[in-house]
Formats: structure tokens, sequence, C-alpha cells
């Protein structure tokens, strides 16, 4: 069995993550890290394979260097890394050969929906993204919008597009020429829309989440497949 701890374990996915992981045949929950434990000395005490950090994106960071100091691999859900933080972490795990994956979204429709953006992209150089969340949600614009928006840029025909005028227009945050609208109202959990503007005609992927446990399948291949990697991936879609 695979040896799991939990970071964040008092959240509303961390609580969800602990029920999913304790039913699952071949994982075990050896132990839970909480706001203020010290991750160091959890991993110490437990000694897991993996440690899930599903935290804040003020926490992250350290705790992802920690998990990786202490040659556990690290499996992070929590969003609000930065590309330089993020190419660090992926060097760390490099140096160990130690398998991880930072996964801005454990939702399978979320990596489907990204693959499938990737391919429009090909065809469809303009496009603007619409995300939703509750709005108890810290970060914006979300890490799973950002982690589309670079998929479109690197797949997209035109790589030379500009949006003129962005902020002019309302449209908020830009990611690598792609205009992103946040959206944070209570009844939301987490919902992303995409669209694609060609000549004449337009195409629109929309996904949906309506509840915590839809990203638990997600979590749990994720926990489970990290052990066979030797490097840090970048998004779940790695792993399909």
């Amino acid at each position: 069995m695979i040896k799991i701890l939990v970071c964040g374990a008092s959240g509303r996915m961390g609580k969800e993550a602990v029920i999913a992981i304790t039913t699952d045949p071949e994982l075990e929950l050896v132990g839970v890290a909480l706001r203020n434990d010290h991750l160091a000395d959890k991993i110490n005490l437990h000694k897991p394979d993996v440690v899930l950090d599903l935290t804040t994106p003020e926490a992250v960071y350290e705790n992802a260097k920690t998990i990786i100091a202490h040659n556990a691999h690290p499996v992070i859900g929590a969003t609000g890394l930065t590309a330089q933080q993020i190419e660090h972490l992926q060097q760390l795990c490099s140096q160990q050969q130690l398998g991880g994956i930072i996964a801005p979204n454990f939702s399978l429709s979320v990596m489907l929906m990204i693959k499938m953006a990737s391919l429009a992209a090909q065809y469809f150089s303009h496009a603007e993204i619409i995300e939703l969340h509750h709005d108890k949600k810290k970060d914006s614009p979300s890490g799973t919008a950002i982690k589309t928006a670079h998929a479109i840029a690197q797949n997209r025909a035109n790589k030379n597009i500009e949006v003129p005028d962005a902020k002019g227009l309302g449209r908020g945050y830009i990611c690598e020429n792609v205009p992103i609208h946040s959206v944070r109202l209570p009844g939301l959990i987490a919902h992303q829309q995409i669209i694609f503007g060609g000549e004449y005609e337009s195409l629109e992927i929309k996904q949906d989440n309506f509840d915590r446990k839809s990203f638990m399948p997600g979590v749990l291949m994720a926990c489970k497949k990290v052990i066979e990697l030797k490097h840090l991936v970048y998004g779940l879609e790695h792993l399909l």
C-alpha cells in the first residue's frame, strides 16, 4: 500500500481527500498535517511515500520544498505557484530523481478540456477564458485558467497574436495573450468556459464541477501514479 500524508486536511478539499484515501484499498492514510503543525516533523514521524498538499497559495511553495527535501513524492493541489517556483521545484525533483505532480485541478473533465483546447488552438488562434468559482476561493484567476491559457498559447496556430487594448476592453487578466475573466459567487464550485473565435464561426468548450467529490478520482490517480515518475510534472493531463 502507498502511504499518504495529507497536508491541509481540515479544508474542504482536504476533508474529501481524507475520506477518499481511507476508502481506497491501494492507499493508506498514515497522517494529516493541519495549519499549525510543523510539516517536516509530520513527515519524519509518519514516513509517507506521498504527501498530498491541499493548503493555500501562501504556504504551498515552502511546503513543496520541505516535501522534496524529505524525499517524499509531492502531489500539489494548492494553486498560487509562479512559473519560476514550478521550474525550481522541477529542478529539485530531477536532482533526486523523485516523481512529483503539480495539479492546478484534479478533475478528469478539466484534463480533457485542456487537451481539447490544445487541439482547438491549432486551428483557432483567438480565444478567451471565463472561469467561475465559489466566493471563498483566494486566488484569481484560477490556476486551471492559467494552465489552460499556457496550453492554448503553446499550441496556437498564430503564435504572434496580440490582444488589442485588452484592459481597455475590460478583459481583465491577460496570460500569454489569452484574456481570462474571473467570477466569484456563492453557490458555485468550479466552472470554466473557453471560447475560440474564427472567421465566421466560433467554438466553445465548457466544463463544470458541481461537488468537490468530482475531484477525488484525480486525487487518487495522482497519489498512485506519482510513485512511477522520476521527475515533477505540471498538470494532471500528463498522466492520461
